[in-house]
C-alpha cells in the first residue's frame, strides 16, 4: 500500500463506522481486563456469554477471589483453556488487591506484569479504557496488515510497530478497532469478501476474490 493511500484507507473505514469499539461487553476497566484475558483463542461472543453471568455475581478482584478458583471455573468453563485462564485470573486478582488497591494499573509495564496479560491485552486496556494510542495486534489485524500491504511484518510486534509508524495520528486511537472488525467480517482468513470491501482500491492483495457464483479470470 502506497503512503498516499493510507489516509484515505482509514478515512473510508471511519466514514463507515465513526465510533468503533470492542465487541467485548464491559462496564469497568477491571471487567474489560477480565474479558480480554479470557478472550485468547475464544470468540468475543463466547466470552460475553460467560462474563454476563460472572459479572452479575463477581465483577471486582475481591469478589472473584471470594469465588475461589473452582467457583470461577464454573462460570467460564465454556471458554477454551478455562482452567489455565482461571488460574491466571485468580493470580491477577490477588496482585491487583495486594499491589494496586484493587484498581487496574495504567502503565504497560504494570499491566504486562499481571499473569496471563501480554502485550496485546495491555494494549487493549490502555486504548479502550484510558484512550491511549496503542495497536493491539491480534490474528485479524496481523492478517489485514499483511494482506493489504498496510503494515507487513513477520511477527505481531513487527506489525504493531509498522502500524504505529504508518497510521495517521488522527486515526490512531480507533485504528485497531477498524482493522479488527474489517478482518473479522470482510477480510476474513480463508476467502476474503473482496466484493464487500469498501477499501478494495487501496489493497495490494491479488487476485481479488470474485463474488459468489462469479468465475475467476
Amino acid at each position: 500500500m502506497r503512503d498516499d493511500q493510507v489516509e484515505p484507507f482509514f478515512a473510508t473505514l471511519r466514514a463507515a463506522n465513526p465510533l468503533p469499539t470492542t465487541e467485548l461487553e464491559f462496564t469497568t476497566p477491571f471487567e474489560l481486563l477480565v474479558a480480554v484475558l479470557l478472550s485468547a483463542q475464544a470468540t468475543d461472543a463466547g466470552v460475553n456469554k460467560a462474563t454476563r453471568k460472572l459479572f452479575a455475581r463477581a465483577n471486582t478482584p475481591q469478589a472473584i477471589l471470594a469465588l475461589g478458583q473452582e467457583g470461577l471455573e464454573e462460570y467460564i468453563k465454556t471458554i477454551g483453556l478455562y482452567r489455565s485462564k482461571a488460574k491466571h485470573l485468580m493470580e491477577t486478582c490477588r496482585i491487583l488487591v495486594e499491589r494496586h488497591g484493587g484498581r487496574v494499573p495504567r502503565t504497560r509495564e504494570e499491566l504486562e506484569s499481571l499473569p496471563g496479560v501480554g502485550r496485546k491485552t495491555a494494549n487493549v486496556v490502555l486504548n479502550v479504557c484510558f484512550g491511549e494510542e496503542t495497536m493491539a495486534v491480534d490474528t485479524h489485524i496481523f492478517r489485514v496488515a499483511n494482506r493489504t500491504g498496510l503494515a507487513p511484518g513477520k511477527t505481531p510486534l513487527e506489525v504493531e510497530n509498522a502500524l504505529m509508524r504508518r497510521v495517521p495520528k488522527e486515526y490512531l486511537v480507533d485504528a485497531h478497532h477498524w482493522l479488527i472488525l474489517h478482518g473479522r467480517y470482510v477480510c476474513v482468513a480463508r476467502t476474503p469478501k473482496c466484493w464487500e470491501c469498501a477499501v478494495i482500491q487501496y489493497c495490494d492483495w491479488q487476485p481479488k476474490t470474485p463474488p459468489p457464483g462469479a468465475s475467476r479470470r
